[in-house]
């Protein structure tokens, strides 16, 4: 795309590279998977239970195999962009979720419920989250961080604004009407919006028309160097990192989830309910500024240790706020902490065991966390139910959170293994 402005009485010529809208078409593709994700669903908790007379461990227990079965809808879904394109994948992806969540609004019994949970797992928080991050990995190789930032910041921001957008639209007209919108968005919006944006075409973000995989190529060799995945899941630096992404994944699908009952066990309505994921999305995304800057400066394992304390110390104060200040301070730690979470969680696994066998090592850290992110709400449900209160699981967790902390502290991280000699040449770009 090239824009036009005159300066100084000079006609001006800026190409702006067209992946840039791509990264913005991600970033809302990722805002529409919300009906499918944990805190997505935690905005019609309350309102769904009562109107199915569903009790929370049942619920609990539904979202337990809908989060664990729904994870296969990933597999496949990065063999059909690179087949047929990102541009006809997410229009139909996008179509069928807001067919589904239409039809969730009007479910009437349990297994016609289960069974919507189920998809939207499956086809909102799985197969849309893989296209949308893959679009931008498919369009930029040079730039891609200045690209990942920049999907950070922008699904942040869409976060922030459909959260309180549709609690507020959930306490004036009900989770059925509310459900029943976004469905009908996503397919009379994101669905349109994504055949009219997406391109076929996949282009080096240099600004020429080189394939992706001509420059793949010239990192071949970087690609051999590090532990294959069977040596990296034997380390102890492993299991401290996939461990502790998983108790977090566990503690905010389980909080997701029960949020609004959890702080109404505190005294505090819906609204400050809505107020905190406003607080906790947007220190979230300074988390991941902050954990982006700190990555190259301290050590790995001390960040970490850091991150789960800070987590392990929102569990503790959790059962005990008793004003707005106090609710969001805790938000505002959680945030945090997540947000640091989640950049040592893509960046620890290359630095510490280089990328030979990257994806299965991240794969058994990410099955690891699914595992957990689906037990969350269950725990709490079953804490809830026999004691009346969601303090004590609260405690376990951070005394089992504090506890991950400090082992993070007694490891080092391995060094990545050299890559094995190779004859490989690095090919030339032509002038």
């Amino acid at each position: 795309m090239i824009v036009e402005f005159e300066a100084g009485g000079c006609l001006s010529r800026v190409r702006i590279y067209y992946g840039w809208r791509i990264v913005g078409l991600a970033a809302l593709a990722m805002v529409g998977t919300l009906p499918g994700r944990t805190q997505g669903l935690g905005l019609i908790t309350e309102p769904l239970l009562a109107d199915l007379s569903l009790d929370r461990v049942g619920y609990a227990g539904l979202n337990f195999w809908a989060t664990i079965i729904g994870a296969a809808g990933a597999i496949g879904v990065g063999r059909l962009i690179d087949r047929f394109g990102a541009r006809i994948v997410l229009t139909i992806i996008a179509a069928m979720l807001g067919a589904i969540v239409c039809a969730m609004s009007q479910v009437t019994t349990v297994v016609a419920l289960a069974v919507a949970l189920l998809l939207t797992r499956a086809v909102g928080q799985s197969a849309l989250s893989v296209v949308s991050i893959a679009m931008v990995g498919h369009w930029f190789v040079r730039r891609i961080n200045a690209a990942m930032a920049a999907y950070s910041l922008a699904l942040s921001v869409g976060f922030m604004i459909a959260f309180p957008m549709i609690g507020a639209l959930v306490q004036q007209r009900g989770w059925r009407f509310a459900w029943l919108a976004i469905g009908i968005a996503l397919f009379l919006v994101l669905a349109p919006v994504s055949w009219l944006v997406a391109r076929r075409q996949r282009h080096d973000d240099s600004g020429d028309e080189r394939d992706v995989e001509t420059l793949d190529a010239r990192e071949g060799a970087a690609a051999l160097s590090g532990h294959a995945w069977t040596e990296a899941i034997s380390t102890p630096a492993f299991w401290v990192f996939a461990i502790g992404t998983a108790l977090y994944g566990l503690v905010a699908s389980g909080i997701g989830l029960f949020n609004e009952s959890i702080l109404a066990e505190r005294g505090f309505g819906p609204a400050v309910y809505y107020q905190t994921l406003v607080v906790t999305a947007m220190t979230a995304l300074a988390g991941n500024f902050l954990g982006g800057w700190l990555a190259t400066r301290v050590p790995l394992t001390r960040l970490m240790a850091v991150s789960l304390v800070v987590l392990a110390g929102g569990l503790v104060v959790l059962p005990h706020v008793s004003s707005i200040g106090a609710v969001t301070a805790w938000a505002t730690a959680m945030g945090l902490g997540g947000g640091l979470v989640m950049v040592l969680f893509f960046s620890v696994w290359p630095a510490a065991f280089g990328r030979r066998h990257l994806g299965q090592i991240q794969g058994a850290a990410q099955s690891l966390t699914v595992l957990a992110s689906a037990l969350g709400p269950l725990l709490l449900a079953w804490c809830v139910d026999v004691t009346g209160s969601y303090a004590t699981m609260f405690r376990i967790l951070a005394g089992v959170i504090a506890v991950t902390a400090g082992t993070a502290l007694l490891v080092d991280l391995p060094r990545p293994a050299l890559a094995p000699p190779s004859n490989m040449t690095t090919p030339q770009r032509a002038s």
